[in-house]
Order: C-alpha cells, then sequence, then structure tokens
C-alpha cells in the first residue's frame, strides 16, 4: 500500500540551480592578482650565465596568466620564446623532464602562441619542443591548453 506523505519539505529544493542554461563561468583570474610577467633582466641575466632551464622554469612561473593587458602578454611572449631558441635541441628533453605538469602545460600554450607569429627558424624548434612537451604531458596537457580560457 502507499505511504501516505503530507511532508512539503521537497518543494523548498530550488532545481533551477541545476539547469544546464544558467551556467556561469568562474573567473579565477579575479581572485588572483594578475601577474605583471617575468622579469627580463633577471631571465636575461641567466642567460647569460648559461642557466637556461632555471630561466625557463622562471618565465614559466611568472606567465602573466591572468592578466588582460596584451602588451604584458606579448612582452612574455617574446622573453619565453627568447629563452625556448635559446636552448639547444640536445638539451629540450631535459628541460622539460624537470617541469611540472602544470608547467608543462603553460610551456605548450607558449608553443603554440609561438605557432601563431613564426620568427626565422623558430618554428621547428618549437616542434621539438611540442614533441618533448608532448611526451611528458600527453593528450590531456593538449586539451587543458585548449580548453583553457586563460591565454599567454
Amino acid at each position: 500500500m502507499a505511504k501516505n506523505t503530507s511532508s512539503s519539505a521537497f518543494r523548498k529544493i530550488d532545481v533551477d540551480q541545476y539547469n544546464e542554461d544558467n551556467y556561469l563561468e568562474e573567473d579565477q583570474g579575479e581572485l588572483q592578482s594578475p601577474s605583471v610577467g617575468p622579469d627580463e633582466a633577471e631571465v636575461t641575466a641567466m642567460l647569460n650565465q648559461g642557466r637556461n632551464i632555471e630561466a625557463l622554469k622562471t618565465v614559466l612561473k611568472n606567465a602573466p596568466l591572468g592578466s588582460k593587458q596584451q602588451a604584458v602578454k606579448d612582452a612574455a611572449l617574446n622573453l619565453t620564446l627568447k629563452v625556448l631558441l635559446s636552448i639547444k635541441s640536445s638539451q629540450i628533453e631535459e628541460a622539460v623532464n624537470a617541469l611540472d605538469r602544470d608547467f608543462v602545460d603553460v610551456l605548450m600554450k607558449y608553443v603554440y602562441r609561438g605557432f601563431e607569429f613564426p620568427s626565422e627558424g623558430s618554428s621547428g624548434h618549437l616542434l621539438l619542443w611540442h614533441e618533448k612537451a608532448y611526451a611528458v604531458g600527453g593528450v590531456g596537457s593538449i586539451v587543458r591548453v585548449l580548453t583553457d580560457s586563460k591565454r599567454v
């Protein structure tokens, strides 16, 4: 026999919160203070001393992901490409293996952004970076880069 439920507590649930049309994108960049990008003098000094992998880590750590200023992002891109192109082909695998997963994702963002604005001889070198970063990050890294709303 059916049970009599005279309770109306179920009517207090807001079912509209589960509607897919009410999706609000979370802007996590606003929660963090926007980065001003890597310090060019510090990175250039590292490159001059031959500490290329440390320069790469510094550039990736200080990437202006939360910044909305295109000039800051362009300056960071130019500096990152300078670092990437200064590392020899034989050292690329060692450099990528020294990075953690988040840094590999940021590296992939810069590689794809570098493909957008190729310079003399940069495309072949960026393809090597992509190959080694893909070996470490896998398809997941590419998917995270292509679906992330924070651009470099």
